[in-house]
């Protein structure tokens, strides 16, 4: 069900905007526009001012912010937002990306090319920092949603084949691999690696996780922020964890 609603809100934004205006033309960009129309498929929900802000949707009962980047940008509508009722944050993923350039000068386009990185549910934590103290607020939902997704480049970067440094233009999705949904301490702990050991540090994490170091420090702050993991020590100068053996009730 949810991979039809979300074809059906890709097929939606693909045929009004970009078939008409063109890729890189767009004010709102193609994934922001499809995420929008999947969460909240009522367009007359979109854009709705709401205590003194205005919201990416609000159906009368909660509220969608899609939101890629620079969560600190969130702060005074969260302050405002979350007294009122549920507010969910929605964060796209690329989780499989091919890339495709554009000739600035002809206007031709390359065949995709598959990139062999894959993006990370990881990737939120950097921006859950930035909005740490209302990671326990029960009215806040984050939603990690994983893309497959072509990504159009202007062929005008500073390398031989004008690839490296190109200018990204805009992301097209081309389906919804799946969605991570963080309600409550237990979601988050889905996050923690099963190959662990009993106790672990960072160091462990990274490696199980299959990410970098400043990435798997900024992952186990939150995480012992809401309380998925305890400290129980230290190794050297690093912290030694273990996974929160017994987990609160659900959040509603």
């Amino acid at each position: 069900m949810e991979n039809l609603c979300f074809e059906e809100a890709r097929r939606r934004i693909l045929h009004e905007n970009i078939e008409r205006a063109g890729i890189g033309t767009l004010a709102e960009k193609t994934i922001h526009a499809v995420l929008k129309n999947y969460y909240a498929p009522d367009i007359t929900h979109h854009e709705k001012k709401l205590a003194g802000f205005v919201a990416d949707a609000y159906t009368g009962r909660e509220i969608f912010e899609i939101q890629t980047r620079n969560f600190n940008t969130l702060r005074r509508k969260l302050n405002a937002f979350l007294p009122l009722c549920d507010v969910n944050i929605v964060y796209p993923v690329a989780h499989t990306k091919y890339l495709r350039y554009i000739d600035p000068l002809t206007g031709e386009i390359t065949a995709p090319r598959k990139s062999p990185k894959h993006g990370s549910p990881y990737a939120v934590f950097p921006e859950l920092y930035r909005i740490k103290p209302y990671l326990t607020d029960k009215n806040l939902h984050i939603h990690i949603t994983l893309l497959d997704v072509e990504e159009y480049r202007f062929l005008d970067g500073w390398s031989k084949d004008k690839h490296k440094g190109a200018s990204k233009i805009d992301s097209i999705p081309l389906a919804l691999y799946g969605e991570i949904t963080l309600n409550n301490i237990q979601d988050y702990s889905h996050l923690i690696p099963d190959n662990l050991p009993e106790q672990f540090t960072s160091k462990d994490f990274k490696t199980a996780a299959q990410i970098n170091q400043p990435l798997a420090n900024v992952s186990l702050n939150i995480l012992y922020f809401v309380g998925a993991v305890n400290r129980v020590g230290k190794q050297k100068n690093l912290y030694v964890y273990e996974k929160t053996s017994r987990l609160p009730a659900a959040k509603n």
